[in-house]
């Protein structure tokens, strides 16, 4: 098959697509990573992964799979799987579909879970999704199961902002951990406000 992998900015998946490209070119297929959405060549399968931006030439592969790390149609929209480790989940839903003009509401393929223990830091979340998701769209390529229509009731996700990474000072380290976890040190650390002065707020552990 002509199999591009499709990730339209700097997401901190890059290294695990590459993983994933190397897989794929072992099973035998022509495989490339593409970051311009107007590069997309036609062929077989486009993987879009990590991608900010909708794309909508989804005429030029035979199929155009996402993943999604909620129970789809539950979850749709940003930022799923912190969502979820916000509300206090550790056995997280991650679905495999087909992407179309509408959001996240594509045919589903596959259905899996991340499973955590509730102490990863950021990396280490991303470490267990970048590993599931590419463990899923290796599995579709070998398999290539038959796509089931999205059943029940929608719910969506609000995008993240900066503000969302805000501690709150009047609350304990313990109430608040799931929120330090899931920030990055790098790109959106936590931070704390004290007499309107800004305190950002790295985590690691040992």
């Amino acid at each position: 098959m002509i199999i591009t992998i499709l990730i339209d900015n700097d997401s901190w998946i890059i290294p695990y697509a590459n993983i994933l490209n190397e897989n794929i070119i072992k099973l035998g297929h022509d495989s490339k990573i593409i970051f311009k959405h107007k590069n997309i060549r036609e062929g077989d399968l486009l993987i879009l992964l990590g991608c900010i931006r909708m794309f909508k030439k989804l005429n030029l592969n035979k199929n155009n799979i996402v993943v999604h790390e909620s129970d789809l149609p539950k979850g749709k929209g940003w930022s799923p799987l912190t969502w979820q480790i916000l509300s206090g989940m550790n056995k997280i839903p991650i679905s495999l579909f087909e992407a179309s003009n509408s959001v996240d509401s594509g045919k589903i393929y596959l259905k899996d879970y991340i499973y955590l223990d509730g102490y990863e830091l950021y990396d280490e979340i991303k470490k267990k999704q970048g590993e599931k998701t590419n463990e899923m769209i290796l599995k579709y390529i070998k398999e290539n199961p038959i796509g089931k229509n999205q059943l029940g009731n929608e719910t969506f996700y609000n995008k993240r902002t900066p503000k969302d990474s805000e501690l709150d000072v009047n609350k304990t380290i313990l109430e608040q951990f799931n929120l330090l976890r899931v920030c990055s040190n790098k790109d959106y650390p936590s931070y704390f406000k004290i007499n309107n002065k800004k305190y950002i707020l790295k985590i690691y552990n040992e």
